[in-house]
């Protein structure tokens, strides 16, 4: 019997991994792994067993992660108490000192030679699971069409759709489609090491055409989009992250042709007008 583990089983991507995985394999076989784990237990489905999984904690990881043959490990948020590197550091040894034989770790597009700031710690935990020997498989995921929520949010309501990227391609797709992915990597016989997972890349002018409704699309500089994101009361620093998303983008980082999302889902992926409704609802 293969045992499954499923890091971050609390948060949306994890959530869903575990609920599409319990379609897959006997719920009895699947290990959420949490912070939280009273949470966890009220949301993950019956049968599935919860451990603690505190990215900080590596003893516990490696306590929690013994027995677990497949490990999906979803990369963690930026910006914490403790460096995200170190926390990812923390999960790759105890998945080695416990003996795991197979991670699927979800990455950043081209992480291996992408330049943006923000494929830095990906690259570094890319290299730190090479080093183990542990066979692998590198969710390279794109960029989910919930990022655009507050913009997407806007024109549905009739306020203008702001972006400073502008012709920079972006692979969207939804998040419930890469997590769902992720859960049949992790179950295939034969994963390959990587996946560029996306969905077909289009502008943010292809995004708004594809919303019903009348707004005003204005496509900014990157500074006069920082400065705008701060007019309308987002602090400085928050505005600066945003704003260098949007640069990152403008820039053609996100911009990819790959079909390995929907080769694995094995359909099309959801059609952006229905995707776009999807995210207008959240």
């Amino acid at each position: 019997m293969t045992t499954y583990g499923v890091t971050g089983a609390t948060g949306h991507f994890g959530q869903n991994a575990i609920k599409e995985l319990a379609k897959l394999v006997p719920a009895a076989n699947i290990v959420a792994l949490a912070r939280n784990t009273q949470k966890a237990e009220q949301i993950v489905p019956e049968g599935v067993e919860v451990r603690s999984g505190d990215y900080t904690d590596e003893k516990q990881l490696e306590e929690s992660l013994k027995g677990i043959d497949r490990l999906l490990f979803i990369s963690s948020q930026p910006g914490g108490p403790v460096a995200r590197l170190t926390q990812h550091e923390n999960i790759v040894k105890a998945a080695k000192n416990a003996k795991v034989g197979y991670i699927a770790y979800t990455s950043f597009p081209h992480a291996n030679i992408s330049e943006a700031p923000l494929a830095s710690d990906h690259k570094a935990t890319e290299k730190l699971i090479l080093k183990t020997g542990i066979d692998h498989s590198f969710l390279r995921n794109n960029w989910y069409l919930e990022n655009e929520t507050a913009t997407i949010k806007a024109a549905f309501n009739g306020k203008p759709f702001v972006y400073a990227a502008g012709d920079g391609k972006v692979g969207w797709a939804l998040e419930s489609e890469y997590s769902e992915a992720a859960a049949k990597v992790l179950t295939s016989n034969t994963p390959k090491d990587i996946y560029e997972f996306s969905g077909t890349s289009r502008t943010y002018q292809d995004l708004a055409n594809a919303i019903k409704g009348d707004f005003d699309v204005k496509s900014l500089s990157i500074s006069d989009f920082q400065k705008d994101l701060q007019d309308s009361g987002m602090d400085e620093g928050t505005a600066e992250i945003v704003a260098s998303i949007q640069d990152l983008i403008r820039q053609g980082n996100l911009d990819e042709n790959s079909d390995d999302l929907p080769k694995v889902l094995g359909r099309e992926l959801t059609p952006l007008t229905k995707a776009l409704e999807i995210v207008s609802e959240k």
